[in-house]
């Protein structure tokens, strides 16, 4: 008898909460949690990116969790931090799957660590959707690799083709180029993406210089640029390397007729901030960021929600650069997982690439190298930066889109030396 009324009591207790709850998606939630594995530079230099990809995927558990979880399960991702030493993540990858035995992979960020996940993943017959990795299958061939980036099928040559393009409309148009560059897998990559694009300009490279990562002095390879007189200066370099080649071109008084490319470092904005006005003038190449005509549906309120957290998460104040690429590659997951009711590696790829996304990043369709089809990397220029201001970055206005035409919302200050007196 007083067993029967314990469970009468149990049942009516549960029924009470059911009804509390209100049938919520959170009371849908049963079973075990889905597992995401993860492998991302929490530390070391490219942690300013590893974090806001973090802070991003931790929003987007928080959305799909609070609408039911997939496939009525709770979402957990499970992240490690490969110190920003890309052989850490073989290691990583290993542990995900053979150990932690997660049901799904993310990342890993930035093509230095993508390279060397991938034949781990492979081995395993794997899915992942990386972050900003660059051209990583014309190596691997892999069907169920896709990457979260906008260079698309411009492959590395996206890194410098609006640059070059916009250089070319110029008048006189410029006809020489210098080129500086990290010895390291990213940096080559855009070096040689930006020697055919200039090619197709009609230009010429007259220097083309790289360093080891470890540099810290610019000032000599700066002072050849200069020697060189050539119209334009092409970088490809790391956030490190930006700042001392930026502070160092400033010492000297480099003044091409234009100065930029894929300086990474140039996408955080502490570091815009800590460069101020020495950076105006530079014309790079930009992911994503805010502007009048990037503003896709639910973008604001993920960027309202991260940027209200990135205090205490110690992570980039406004991180247009990387935060909606994360959230973006977990939409993908989430819409694969939700329509092919399965998390079956071989079914999840073959949705992915047959269907067109809508993500905080716009329409996103994949390619069979699992890039996007349609490229949508930004040309943009530092102008009329002021010292010590962080809020001067919020809406774009400090860095209009010059390319594509498109999406232009400003005009190129040119040449260099003008862009520098504003």
């Amino acid at each position: 008898m007083l067993y029967a009324f314990r469970n009468a009591l149990r049942a009516f207790a549960a029924a009470s909460i059911m009804a509390l709850l209100g049938f919520s998606g959170a009371s849908a939630q049963s079973g075990n949690p889905i597992k995401v594995g993860v492998g991302l530079s929490l530390t070391g230099g490219s942690a300013p990116a590893g974090k806001m990809i973090q802070a991003s995927l931790d929003i987007w558990r928080e959305d799909v969790n609070a609408k039911g979880g997939l496939l009525s399960r709770p979402v957990e991702i499970i992240v490690y931090d490969d110190q920003s030493t890309p052989s850490n993540v073989p290691g990583i990858y290993t542990k995900l799957i053979s150990v932690d035995k997660v049901d799904l992979l993310l990342g890993p960020y930035a093509t230095n660590f993508v390279a060397p996940a991938m034949p781990t993943i492979m081995q395993n017959n794997k899915m992942t959707i990386s972050f900003t990795a660059i051209g990583i299958n014309r190596h691997f061939n892999y069907r169920k690799y896709f990457s979260m980036v906008a260079v698309g099928q411009d492959g590395v040559n996206g890194f410098s083709k609006g640059f070059f393009e916009v250089a070319a409309q110029q008048k006189p148009k410029p006809q020489t180029v210098a080129i500086l560059a990290a010895d390291a897998e990213f940096a080559r990559s855009a070096a040689d993406g930006a020697k055919e694009e200039l090619k197709k300009q009609g230009m010429k490279v007259i220097y083309d210089q790289t360093y080891p990562p470890p540099t810290t002095d610019f000032t000599p390879m700066v002072r050849a640029i200069q020697a060189s007189n050539a119209d334009i200066v092409y970088i490809a370099a790391y956030p490190p390397d930006n700042v001392g080649i930026i502070r160092a071109a400033n010492e000297i008084g480099l003044s091409p007729k234009m100065f930029g490319g894929a300086m990474i470092g140039m996408l955080i904005t502490p570091i815009r901030v800590q460069l101020g006005p020495i950076a105006n003038g530079l014309v790079i190449s930009e992911t994503f960021l805010p502007s009048p005509k990037l503003q896709f549906d639910g973008l604001a309120d993920v960027m309202k929600r991260y940027q209200a957290r990135a205090g205490d998460l110690k992570t980039d104040p406004i991180g247009y650069a990387f935060v909606p690429i994360g959230y973006s590659a977990g939409q993908v997951l989430a819409k694969a997982v939700t329509e092919t009711k399965s998390l079956d590696h071989d079914k999840l790829a073959a949705y992915v690439s047959a269907t067109q996304f809508d993500t905080v990043l716009g329409k996103i369709k994949f390619a069979k190298d699992g890039e996007w089809i349609e490229a949508r990397q930004f040309t943009t220029q530092v102008q009329n930066v002021i010292p010590n201001n962080l809020d001067q970055f919020r809406d774009g206005s400090k860095t209009p889109v010059l390319w594509p035409l498109e999406y232009k919302s400003g005009d190129l200050i040119y040449p260099y030396a003008d862009a520098r007196k504003k």
